[in-house]
């Protein structure tokens, strides 16, 4: 059923001219800005006319998968036809890939808080030299879940370390910074009513663990080194459960601490591959997995057509 004016408006329009902004006076002297690891600049690229209508950013882990998610937007948005092409924008490095139709952008971001870090320093400025506004920012990926069926998406409510803190800590200058982790809370209410829209998949809110590593990190016992029992790592995750994590991936806290700083309306949407709590190993036959990862993107997709009036 297609969305009211009224209710096209509110999802849009939550924040009218809110453009993005950059916690760094030093941007503002400078003659030029190289995005190095995007292959632009500043000074070669016209930022406002190649990105200034972007209104949501989806990013994810793979090349492939966001390749993958703006052919499904674009044909959900009637911007596809046969033969169309989406060229990667950031073809001349390797180390991100980058897609756009209409409104929407599409990411990738690697593996871990390191690579979508720097992703996100560049992504971050990028929106700003387009002098873009509203923009909704949505990571799509895969988890661990904790005591739930493989397959279920879980929205996150809160990003928590390794701790259950909702609050990311790095190293400046040599000193400890911490930053929190908040994400935004109506947009969680509105992808949990698009999820309840399709109703195709099990979806629930709850807290998401980041972590900086995917063996001992997350307690897993099958990696090159485990100083834990079984009985550890299982009290471990119910404690976690305990706490309100429904799922364990690994740029949550990131994500949400550089999105919130830089007034970016943000949430997190992932699948969950496997509980956590039955065993660590991904064994699920390939085209099940595949099946799994596109739930975030079509819960996503919904939601970008209902914000613009066409679900």
């Amino acid at each position: 059923m297609a969305a009211t004016g009224t209710e096209a408006k509110d999802l849009t329009n939550h924040h009218n001219d809110c453009f993005v902004q950059l916690s760094n006076p030093h941007i503002a002297t400078m003659k030029e800005d190289v995005l190095y690891h995007f292959n632009l600049s500043t000074s070669t690229h016209d930022f406002p006319a190649m990105f200034g209508d972007v209104k949501f950013v989806c990013v994810g882990g793979s090349p492939s998968r966001m390749s993958t998610f703006i052919r499904y937007v674009a044909a959900e948005l009637g911007l596809d036809h046969p033969g169309k092409e989406y060229p990667n924008i950031c073809a001349g490095t390797d180390r991100y890939a980058m897609y756009k139709v209409g409104p929407v952008l599409s990411v990738s971001h690697g593996m871990g808080i390191p690579s979508i870090g720097i992703m996100l320093h560049e992504l971050i400025k990028m929106l700003y030299h387009a002098r873009c506004s509203n923009i909704t920012i949505i990571r799509i990926g895969t988890s661990g879940g904790i005591g739930l069926e493989p397959g279920s998406v879980v929205i996150t409510q809160q990003a928590v370390d390794e701790c259950f803190k909702p609050e990311f800590e790095q190293i400046v200058l040599g000193k400890r910074v911490v930053r929190s982790t908040s994400l935004d809370t109506q947009l969680v209410q509105e992808l949990m009513q698009c999820a309840s829209d399709l109703d195709e998949f099990p979806t629930v809110v709850g807290n998401t663990m980041c972590t900086l590593d995917f063996y001992e990190g997350q307690g897993r016992l099958d990696g090159a080194l485990c100083s834990y029992t079984e009985k550890d790592k299982q009290a471990y995750l119910r404690a976690a459960h305990a706490a309100g994590v429904r799922n364990i991936e690994m740029e949550a806290s990131l994500f949400a601490t550089m999105c919130s700083a830089c007034g970016l309306r943000a949430a997190v949407v992932c699948v969950t591959l496997l509980d956590r709590l039955q065993g660590d190993q991904i064994n699920t036959p390939h085209d099940v997995l595949v099946e799994y990862q596109q739930r975030p993107q079509r819960l996503v997709g919904h939601f970008i057509k209902k914000s613009l009036g066409r679900a």
